[in-house]
């Protein structure tokens, strides 16, 4: 495969989100052969299984955007000790009514950034469990925590210096981990 297609799912829909600076920020460290499309959620209605057979357009738009993508990337904050609702919410549409799911096999990686010195690590754990039972492999390692600090972000929106080399390896191995998945889906197919 020439070209690996990641939806990115930001899991704060705040205009001055540091998860979706973190985001596009990590996008410029990723590999030439990796194109990144940042998934609305923020105009999804709440899940209602009463809705399964009428689903609103922009849940359909949005399934289609996961079902389009190789990969997959949550950037997500942390809410009470775990991911925003809104998070939820977009995770119980894609994967609605029983036997649609789309996360299905999609392989992902997590990170996130927070003010607190533990970063989001009770989100991610949380993410992971979902993403387990909706059958999404999870890179496992590095883990990414990242506590925002002065110096995380470059005036240009870019990582700073401080962080550039951690967050490399970090887009490295996940560019790795999206490559072999894809790879192997394609054989089993």
């Amino acid at each position: 495969m020439n070209q690996y297609r990641i939806a990115i799912i930001v899991g704060s829909i705040r205009k001055d989100s540091l998860n979706r600076r973190l985001s596009n920020a990590l996008v410029k460290l990723a590999p030439t052969e990796f194109t990144f499309n940042h998934v609305q959620i923020s105009d999804l209605p709440l899940y209602n299984q009463d809705d399964d057979a009428n689903q609103a357009e922009s849940v359909k738009r949005f399934k289609r955007e996961i079902s389009d993508a190789n990969g997959l990337l949550f950037v997500t904050p942390e809410y009470n000790r775990s991911i925003p609702g809104v998070l939820k919410n977009a995770l119980d549409h894609a994967s609605r009514p029983h036997g649609e799911n789309v996360w299905e096999g999609k392989p992902a990686g997590m990170i996130g950034v927070a003010l607190g010195a533990a970063g989001t690590a009770l989100a991610q754990q949380h993410l992971r469990n979902i993403l387990a039972s909706l059958d999404v492999p999870t890179l496992g390692q590095p883990e990414a925590f990242i506590q925002a600090r002065e110096g995380l972000f470059g005036e240009d929106g870019s990582i700073g210096a401080g962080s550039k080399q951690f967050l490399q390896n970090w887009v490295d191995r996940y560019a790795g981990w999206i490559k072999l998945h894809v790879t192997v889906n394609s054989e089993v197919r």
